[in-house]
């Protein structure tokens, strides 16, 4: 109604669509880079590896800044490549991230030329891994090989995980929007079912912006990204087109299983105290990315973080996510009655969860360079309530070991 009194007719009557939550994403991200500025002052750190003191003559920083486009471009030009060839980049919700990318590349074509040249005024080393690489390309012989691994590495996760960020957060915007509240509330499964939509809107808005904001002025750059196999391994086999936990996939446990709205059905008590547990885990693992703000991403070291959840364990996303999967989908209930479906589907999501340790395991391993991660962790091992938890747990199984070892048997 409003559209149509400004002159826009034939405007939606419902701004549920992809290109609206592409909007939300901007109101999300927009006070997160103000608030960073204005508050926290990040663009002042020395972690930036800026000095707004310096202050060079754009002729000064200009050879290098060319060498460093090149690099750039270049890399753009792989990714895009790389998306031509994937033929599941062209299908399905991937479609609206291709959409995005290609309205999106000339005007970050002839943007980077700016920023590249703006921010080599202040950078303490402009030659970053995207000179190192445009060195190479114009056949330099002072270029790096690590600081060239470690920009593609970078720009790998941001291609993958930028792409499959765009493609999901349509879906979850649309069913909110298109939410009828006054009848959700009604029904406790429809209300947990809400409000577990809504977190995870929150989650993939926040991880959306966290992908596209890697900025050195907003401390948000890219420290270092997994040099690991191992590390990418873990956490390819968890998303698309690799992910092996889909319907049908050869970790699938949910084979003749139904949800906890089926099994709890009729027992209103449950129904309420159960969804307020899945709620509460869901809320944890949309504040493990909002606790990241700007610099959420995977398979990266972007800062360490030692607040919100993560002041209580490690890793408080793959714990909370986990937890849910088996309160929700409950695999050693089945409606087959098939007591081998029982069996798989328990193994099988275990074996997911093993998955998800070792997913943590790799992450640490990266993570453990940075001598204030380590001394983080230690100190997470000595006084989280998360690790005590199960170093408590641990320490008992071993006392009743030892118990059941002393005891002498009958003569």
């Amino acid at each position: 109604m409003i559209m149509e009194s400004l002159g826009f007719s034939g405007w939606p009557e419902r701004a549920d669509g992809a290109y609206s939550a592409m909007v939300a994403l901007v109101f999300c991200g927009l006070p997160m880079v103000l608030w960073s500025l204005l508050v926290d002052k990040v663009h002042r750190r020395p972690s930036t590896g800026l000095d707004w003191s310096l202050k060079r003559p754009v002729a000064d920083v200009l050879d290098i800044s060319i060498v460093k486009i090149a690099g750039l471009w270049a890399t753009w030009g792989a990714i895009a490549a790389i998306y031509g060839l994937c033929r599941f980049y062209w299908d399905g919700n991937y479609l609206f991230s291709m959409e995005m990318f290609e309205a999106a590349a000339i005007p970050l074509v002839l943007l980077s030329v700016v920023y590249v040249v703006w921010l080599d005024r202040y950078l303490v080393n402009p030659r970053d891994g995207a000179w190192h690489l445009g060195a190479w390309i114009a056949g330099r012989d002072d270029w790096d090989k690590d600081e060239i691994f470690h920009h593609l590495r970078a720009w790998a996760v941001k291609g993958f995980f930028l792409a499959f960020m765009i493609s999901i957060v349509p879906g979850g915007f649309r069913d909110i929007v298109n939410m009828n509240f006054a009848e959700v509330v009604t029904n406790p499964v429809w209300l947990a079912n809400a409000l577990i939509t809504a977190m995870f809107l929150v989650d993939v808005q926040f991880a959306t912006v966290g992908y596209m904001l890697t900025m050195k002025p907003l401390d948000a750059h890219i420290r270092t990204a997994n040099p690991y196999l191992a590390g990418w391994v873990a956490a390819l086999m968890c998303y698309p087109p690799f992910i092996l936990m889909n319907n049908g996939g050869p970790l699938d446990y949910h084979i003749g299983t139904s949800d906890w709205a089926y099994w709890f059905e009729g027992q209103t008590v449950l129904l309420w105290i159960w969804g307020g547990l899945l709620v509460v885990l869901t809320g944890i693992y949309a504040w493990a990315t909002v606790a990241f703000g700007l610099r959420f991403s995977n398979l990266t070291h972007r800062g360490i973080l030692t607040h919100g959840p993560y002041a209580f364990t490690k890793h408080p996303a793959y714990l909370s996510k986990n937890s849910y999967w088996w309160l929700a989908t409950m695999p050693f209930l089945v409606t087959t009655g098939s007591t081998a479906d029982m069996i798989r589907n328990t193994a099988i999501l275990a074996l997911v969860s093993g998955i998800y340790y070792w997913r943590a395991k790799t992450e640490e391993k990266h993570l453990m360079a940075d001598p204030a991660y380590a001394e983080y962790a230690a100190w997470m091992n000595r006084n989280a309530l998360v690790p005590r938890f199960f170093t408590a747990l641990s320490g008992l199984a071993g006392n009743r070991l030892r118990k059941a070892q002393d005891v002498q048997p009958a003569e």
